[in-house]
């Protein structure tokens, strides 16, 4: 998710300041103060803490001020907040935590796209598979990515559960930072590639158990790889 305008550059610097820390929880922000720091007016200030609450970043009241939330609080799972993390100190922890969710997760979503995905969705991860090879042997890591975020999207969204589905874009934007924080490798590893093919083979053949362990595969490459880049 992208906010555009004035909210949209004033999140882009008051966001990763909260995430990494540097803006402490219990710091009381006031919106005064905000709007000559930044030079914008008071409408484009509460429309951003607006945002900022309800990613449960900072709570607002009256007389009070804007109450930077403690970390427990906040909401994990939004696209925003993981990437704002994963600028700051805590990247490691970070990507090792969005790792176990992508473990626990993703295989079981492609043991449930098998038995219920849509004809469609079979085909797409079909066509994805082939799209994924050729990228990676061209070494096009952008267009990599973006195939590889539709085809795990593809994938939860396959399962019918609404819960894994709602998950994509947080899986998106892991796979995201491992591109631009230089986590991947040059050119995909063809194993990888191998097991993204076998996935969307056992999906469009309705083997459950096959397409669980090729994603759990997947996403325990992926994990070990990260772990030994992170040391």
């Amino acid at each position: 998710m992208e906010i555009q305008g004035l909210p949209g550059r004033l999140l882009a610097e008051l966001g990763p300041a909260i995430a990494s820390g540097e803006v402490p929880e219990g710091t009381v922000l006031r919106g005064e103060e905000l709007e000559e720091r930044f030079g914008v007016s008071r409408t484009v200030v509460r429309e951003a803490v607006r945002i900022l609450e309800g990613m449960r970043l900072v709570a607002s009241r009256r007389r009070v001020g804007i109450t930077v939330q403690p970390r427990s609080d906040w909401d994990v799972f939004d696209p925003l907040v993981i990437r704002w993390r994963l600028a700051g100190a805590d990247r490691s922890a970070q990507l090792r935590s969005l790792g176990s969710l992508r473990l626990a997760v993703e295989p079981a979503a492609a043991a449930l796209a098998a038995r219920h995905a849509t004809d469609d969705e079979r085909r797409r991860l079909s066509a994805l598979a082939v799209e994924l090879t050729m990228t990676a042997r061209a070494a096009d890591l952008d267009t990599f990515l973006q195939h590889d975020i539709d085809f795990h999207a593809t994938v939860l969204r396959a399962s019918r559960n609404e819960m894994f589905a709602h998950l994509k874009d947080t899986v998106g934007a892991v796979l995201t930072g491992r591109t631009e924080y230089h986590l991947m490798p040059h050119q995909p590893e063809p194993y990888a590639i191998r097991l993204h093919r076998e996935v969307a083979e056992a999906v469009c053949a309705g083997d459950a158990g096959r397409a669980e362990q090729a994603m759990r595969t997947i996403v325990e490459g992926a994990l070990a790889e990260l772990n030994e880049q992170l040391g």
